[in-house]
């Protein structure tokens, strides 16, 4: 199994347009090391021919042009992207679908119903693709009175992968109807199988915490790629740039009590497990290649994800 990381930035991506903090100031002006970075986004395959794309974010065409199997030419039209799972309903996850709009092919989408309904009343992306490509949409199915239950499902198109989805502690995005009202299936986990080999990718890039039903399912994979986004709790308070901190927005911190690195050294204790944050914010201190925080992580066997990242399970 190939796993491509398409991007690897959070929302804004690496330096962000409008940001001139310390990292993003450092990169345009070549003073710091660090590689720039486009939001968050992976692709997966079995035979390197057929990719399940996971989000499409707001950079997916450039994206698509830097990682050739995306596009194998066999016709006049052609891609080799044979479906697309949505993590979330997030602008930085779901803007791209409409960069996806040509041809005459319906866009296989896989989604829960939150997030089918968050598309199709507050951003009403997927009714708009219905007057370009269209859409064929499959459910993804969260048990509303049990979410600690994973469902397992298949791609017809992507041969020797299957995916086991189950619900996060998360919120809806902001533009949502049901935004202060959290719903199973506003955010899920993946867990991604090759049928063959057995090999595993656990992916979660917006992780607000490890609830009880998460470990059962995270310590069966050989690659663990979660929330990247936040160095601590209060990184955007004391940088003035939020009122709110990481974990009630969603996404759990790198350091501190429970914080990810916390977390990933749970893992790998039985079999090798290669441990990959992804979706990082622009203002998290790991992106500084040489940066203190960046060697701890190194300490702890941690990587840290950058575009065009390849891992084969």
């Amino acid at each position: 199994m190939q796993i491509h990381v398409l991007g690897a930035g959070a929302g804004g991506g690496f330096p962000q347009w409008n940001c001139n903090c310390q990292n993003c100031d450092g990169l345009r002006k070549g003073t710091i090391k660090a590689k720039r970075r486009t939001q968050s986004s992976i692709c997966v395959s079995s035979n390197g021919v057929d990719w399940v794309l996971f989000n499409a974010s707001p950079d997916v065409l450039q994206q698509i042009q830097e990682f050739a199997p995306l596009q194998p030419g066999r016709g006049i039209r052609d891609s080799g992207i044979q479906a697309i799972v949505l993590i979330d309903a997030q602008i930085d996850h779901t803007t791209g679908l409409f960069m996806l709009r040509e041809g005459q092919v319906k866009r296989e989408i896989y989604c829960t119903k939150a997030v089918h309904g968050d598309l199709t009343s507050g951003n009403q992306i997927l009714n708009i693709l219905g007057h370009y490509c269209g859409i064929n949409h499959h459910e993804i199915p969260i048990d509303a009175d049990d979410i600690s239950r994973a469902h397992s499902f298949e791609i017809p198109t992507v041969p020797n992968l299957r995916f086991t989805a189950v619900a996060l502690k998360s919120a809806a995005p902001p533009y949502s109807p049901h935004r202060n009202d959290p719903h199973p299936g506003d955010t899920i986990g993946v867990l991604i199988e090759e049928i063959s080999t057995g090999k595993k990718c656990w992916y979660s890039p917006g992780l607000a915490e490890i609830e009880p039903h998460l470990p059962p399912l995270m310590h069966q994979a050989d690659c663990v790629m979660v929330d990247g986004t936040f160095w601590t709790n209060t990184e955007m308070l004391d940088m003035g740039l939020m009122t709110k901190t990481a974990r009630s927005i969603g996404h759990n911190p790198q350091s501190g009590p429970g914080g990810m690195i916390e977390v990933l050294d749970g893992f790998g204790a039985d079999k090798p497990v290669r441990k990959v944050l992804i979706h990082i914010n622009n203002t998290n201190p790991i992106l500084r290649e040489d940066s203190a925080e960046r060697a701890i992580l190194d300490q702890h066997k941690i990587e840290v994800a950058y575009d065009g990242m390849d891992i084969i399970l």
